[in-house]
This record gives C-alpha cells, structure tokens and sequence, in this order.
C-alpha cells in the first residue's frame, strides 16, 4: 500500500490545506484522486477521506473542514501533522454498517447504488453517516433507498417523505 511519511502542514485558507509535491508525488504518478488521510495535532488524533485537488497553479490541496478542525482542535496559522495513504475503500470513503445492511437486503436499491457514479454515491453514504444513533441511520437509509427506486436524483429530496 502506497503512503507518504508523515509532514507538517498549516490550514491554506478557512478550509484547506496545501500538500507539499514532495509527499505526494507519488500518489499523482499512481492517478490517485482520493486518499486516506491521518492528521494529528498535540490535541487529538482523527482519520478520513479526502480528494487531491490540483489548481491552476499545480498546487494540491486538500479540503479539511471546520468540523476536522475543531475535531483535531487546530486554527488557523497552527501547525499539525498528516500522513496520507492510497485509498483501498470501494467508495472512496467508509460506508456506514446500517446504510450497508439495507442495501444487503434490497437488490433493487442496491443496483441502483452501484450504477451510481462515485460521487452520488460518497454523497448518499456522507448522507446517512451524519446521523449519531445507529436506529436514525437505519431509518434514513431506508428512506432513501425507497426514494431511489422512486427514480429521485435530486439529493435534496432523498430523505424527503412522499
């Protein structure tokens, strides 16, 4: 499995952050898009996936949101360390066991997922991974799976009740 050694980086802007070439290089040589990164900080320690995104610039950047932030207990102009690894996950990102176990059961919504392209699908399991209780996860997922059947793409109307 491809990984960088742990570096040092600082928040770009209000949610982002520069990746030096030197750590990624490899990674871009490979075509990878999505990573798995650990970032750790005096404070706290956390895991996630996250896209390589080049600018105009030939800069990378990476998103790194205010709820990473504040969970890792950075600011802006703090120093902390990340580490990225090859992202070996089937969606780019770890899906919930709930969101998995309905779409287990249902076939029909299951093969819709699948036809899905990879970012509808990192948005639908982003969507049910936000819930905290496992029965919240469970419903939503349901309902969103019967709204898939449904032929509903529009993301804001997924969770809704017709």
């Amino acid at each position: 499995m491809l990984k960088s050694k742990p570096f040092e980086v600082s928040l770009a802007d209000k949610q982002s952050v520069i990746l030096p070439d030197k750590h990624i290089t490899e990674f871009i040589e490979n075509k990878h898009k999505r990573i798995k990164v650990k970032a750790s900080s005096p404070h706290n320690e956390i895991e996630f996936y996250a896209a390589l995104k080049r600018e105009k610039s030939g800069l990378y950047r990476m998103y790194f949101s205010k709820a990473k932030q504040k969970e890792l207990e950075v600011f802006m102009n703090d120093y902390f360390t990340i580490q990225v690894f090859e992202d070996t996950s089937k969606y780019g990102v770890e899906m919930s066991e709930e969101l998995k176990a309905v779409l287990l059961s249902d076939y029909e919504a299951y093969t819709i997922f699948e036809d899905l392209t990879p970012g509808r699908q990192r948005s639908i399991i982003y969507t049910i991974s936000r819930y905290k209780s496992s029965q919240k996860r469970i419903d939503k997922a349901i309902l969103l799976t019967e709204n898939l059947k449904r032929g509903v793409k529009d993301p804001k109307l997924w969770l809704k009740k017709f």
